[in-house]
């Protein structure tokens, strides 16, 4: 059925190939490499075009040219590139994002916890992370904002932002550009894009992709490919420009992943007393998951509407209004056995519509944004816990609605105290309301009738709503120094906030008697379930500088992490046999941690001419040096562990470096590059396990690409991971730590996911 699917679409791709060329007539093309060599790079991380250099805060960009250059698919390789950045797909899936910054982040993807990195397509927020794993077709630039952004960027930025930027219509010509990727394990990739003005002052553009490869091993229970891809996606938008100063923006782009459930790798065997015995297999990208009852598919559509009109050469209004909706069915096999022991079929719903105005102010010595958002959103989660077919097929089914309304006003303004020093000052006020209705059930006779299951309710654990609301305000403050137009030096204090919530896991009949009055209140319940926002105050100090063979950014921060929220779980015995028969989510605010750190990203010119006329050497690097310890960690049990605890996801240490040779070939430019990228080791979670966690490796990638003299042909070839390095980027654990007896379910979960092996792709495009 894949196959035939795969046949499907690509045909479907290239008669639209075909009809887009009939109807797009040639245009003179960009001279090859003048993006990729430009000086100046302009960025909106603060909601205003500037130049890289004068924005006094971390940021690193990517601009389209530079992504095709490395061979990038999609947004977790700028993470190899990009210090103090950790971007993974969660787990099962392949468009699900777990993203840190500086340490910051949130891995669990339920319904009711926030992500701590903001995701931005074109300005829009998404609010979840599921289809959040964006895959790099028509896009203009991506920037990397480390560091909160509470300001400008409201809630749930606090360790930093990513902004994908699409590219804008041609206004003038027709424009097409075609692009074929073939590569190891069956990749296949056909992306294609173009634009047709509608006269003078109106404009269309489409862009299609799919994605497709083999899976990197096999289900060796149910015969699927493991780790494979099948990713269909679109965009297309119209541009209605009447006058130079009014500009209008209709855009739609939607996304279908139906690739396979990924099947996670068991670093133990089954445990003693398992219905079989299953050892530790050797390819680490085979699985042994029996889980079938649904099949996975992710789709996500979002629509936004764009309006700018630019009133005086001082004064511009710019509003964007937007509506996003997807939904995510998913297998996951915690033990990744074919028997059903913790076998969690899952269904997550997200919508949300968004609205931002903002005026922006552009004088001669002070330029600013100032401007008004709202978010409505709602996200469910529904998913079967499947605890032990043997005995009558125990399951705990786990229901979660949540909603959230939230609204803030803003401002930011920059004001030129004198020729070299300039003064920022920002603030974001924030009214948060979340409201949360919580239903878990036992059930018997196996999976529930969510998922075609037999099974039948004989307990309700959790039936709860209820309703918290929070307010904040964010500022921002910076002063920056450019005693030269090659110098700019800065410090920035920036303050971040994430909204709290409630946990569709917990069990409300597992609330403790706080009080130890005899009776457990409402009240109780309430704070057993509610957790509270997290917030992070940053001091960053800065120094760019932008010189005719050498350039450098360098930040030293400091970051002070309170009410840190933690979700986990923990096992329940409920028939007093010595075994835990199901679970209870437990988040809390564990206390206070502090992150110090250093980045150091530069490039320098080797030098030209250096083997032949005209050519060019260079070197660039980025490195990421992270120290981040917690002052107090209270655990689910009300004990502080913080001598024991990690900050998760973040190595202490990312290095890349990045040699790349230009020159002269037949016709057209050559552009070779080897990269090195390094990362420190890292704790799947808060506390360290050495079996799960990932020790420092290094990815070797090597790209050579050749552009025609008129930049209509490209041809490439990259390599990724060249030495075929085995690392681990997320992993469960359900067992004890010293022992590895289980702690939830009878097999012993202990799992590891991997990042992609040694891949080479081969790629052809052709513009005009």
């Amino acid at each position: 059925m894949k196959k035939t699917q795969k046949m499907t679409r690509a045909a479907l791709l290239l008669s639209t190939i075909a009809s887009t060329m009939l109807i797009a007539a040639p245009v003179q093309a960009q001279q090859a490499g003048d993006t990729a060599t430009s000086d100046v790079i302009t960025v909106t991380a603060r909601r205003r075009e500037e130049s890289l250099q004068d924005v006094p805060l971390a940021v690193t960009a990517y601009t389209g040219d530079q992504l095709e250059a490395m061979g990038a698919v999609d947004i977790l390789a700028i993470a190899e590139t990009t210090p103090n950045v950790t971007l993974e797909a969660s787990r099962g899936t392949n468009s699900t994002l777990s993203a840190f910054i500086r340490g910051v982040g949130q891995q669990d993807p339920v319904a009711g916890f926030e992500a701590g990195v903001g995701i931005y397509v074109d300005d829009v927020y998404l609010n979840r992370p599921q289809a959040a794993v964006l895959d790099i077709y028509d896009v203009e630039r991506i920037e990397v904002l480390r560091g909160p952004q509470g300001t400008l960027y409201g809630r749930n930025t606090i360790g930093g932002a990513i902004k994908y930027v699409t590219r804008r219509l041609d206004p003038d010509a027709p424009a097409l550009s075609a692009r074929l990727n073939v590569g190891s394990f069956g990749q296949l990739d056909q992306i294609v894009s173009g634009s047709v003005p509608m006269g003078d002052t109106f404009r269309v553009g489409a862009a299609v992709a799919n994605l497709q490869r083999d899976g990197f091993g096999t289900n060796l229970t149910t015969g699927e490919e493991n780790y494979d891809k099948d990713v269909l996606g679109y965009r297309v938008s119209a541009e209605w420009e009447p006058t130079g100063d009014l500009f209008f923006r209709l855009a739609y782009d939607s996304v279908e992943d139906t690739s396979s459930p990924r099947g996670g790798h068991r670093l133990i065997p089954s445990a003693p007393g398992y219905p079989a015995f299953y050892g530790v297999m050797d390819n680490v990208f085979d699985t042994r998951a029996g889980l079938d009852v649904v099949a996975q598919n992710v789709q996500s559509d979002g629509l936004a509407l764009t309006a700018e009109w630019r009133l005086n050469d001082n004064w511009t209004v710019r509003n964007i209004l937007s509506r996003r909706e997807d939904e995510s069915t998913t297998p996951i096999d915690f033990d990744n056995l074919p028997e059903g022991d913790l076998d969690v079929p899952a269904i997550y719903t997200n919508e949300q519509t968004s609205e931002e105005f903002q005026l922006l102010y552009e004088g001669d010595r002070l330029a600013g944004v100032m401007g008004y958002y709202s978010l409505e959103a709602n996200a469910t989660t529904v998913f079967d816990v499947l605890l032990d077919t043997v005995l009558a097929g125990l399951n705990a089914q786990t229901f979660g609605d949540v909603d959230t309304s939230t609204w803030s006003v803003f401002a930011n303004f920059t004001y030129d105290l004198t020729d070299t020093v300039s003064l920022t000052l920002g603030g974001r006020y924030t009214e948060d309301e979340r409201t949360s209705r919580v239903l878990r059930r036992t059930y018997l006779g196996g999976f529930s009738e969510y998922f075609g299951g037999a099974g039948f309710a004989i307990a309700t654990t959790s039936d709860f709503l209820g309703t918290n609301s929070w307010d904040d305000f964010s500022p921002t403050a910076s002063i920056s120094w450019q005693p030269s137009a090659a110098n700019n030096f800065y410090f920035t204090y920036s303050q971040g906030f994430k909204g709290g919530g409630f946990d569709p896991r917990a069990q409300t009949t597992g609330t403790p008697d706080f009080d130890l009055s005899g009776t457990v209140t409402a009240d109780e319940v309430f704070e057993f379930m509610a957790f509270d926002p997290e917030s992070v105050d940053s001091f960053e100090l800065g120094w760019k500088y932008q010189g005719d063979r050498y350039s450098h950014a360098v930040a030293l921060f400091h970051m002070d992490y309170t009410d840190i929220q933690v979700p986990g779980s923990v096992g329940i015995d409920t028939d007093a046999d010595g075994i835990n028969d199901t679970f209870t989510g437990v988040t809390t605010n564990a206390g206070a941690a502090t992150i110090t750190g250093i980045e150091y990203e530069g490039t320098l010119d080797l030098g030209r001419d250096v083997f032949t006329t005209g050519d060019a050497l260079n070197f660039s690097w980025a490195l990421g040096i992270l120290d981040g310890n917690y002052e107090e960690f209270i655990n689910a049990f009300g004990v502080d562990i913080s001598n024991q605890v990690q900050i998760q996801n973040t190595p202490d240490s990312t290095f890349s470096a990045t040699l790349s040779y230009l020159t002269s070939f037949y016709g057209g430019d050559l552009n070779s590059q080897i990269t090195a990228s390094h990362r420190g080791d890292s704790s799947q979670f808060e506390i360290p396990f050495p079996a799960l966690d990932q020790s420092a490796y290094t990815l070797w990638n090597a790209s050579i690409v050749w552009d025609s003299e008129d930049g209509a042909w490209q041809m490439g070839v990259h390599g990724r991971n060249l030495t075929n390095d085995e690392y681990r980027v997320s992993g469960y654990d359900f067992v004890n730590n010293a022992t590895f007896a289980p702690e939830l379910g009878t097999s012993g979960t202990l799992v590891g996911y991997y990042g992609n092996p040694r891949t080479v792709t081969a790629t052809l495009a052709y513009r005009f």
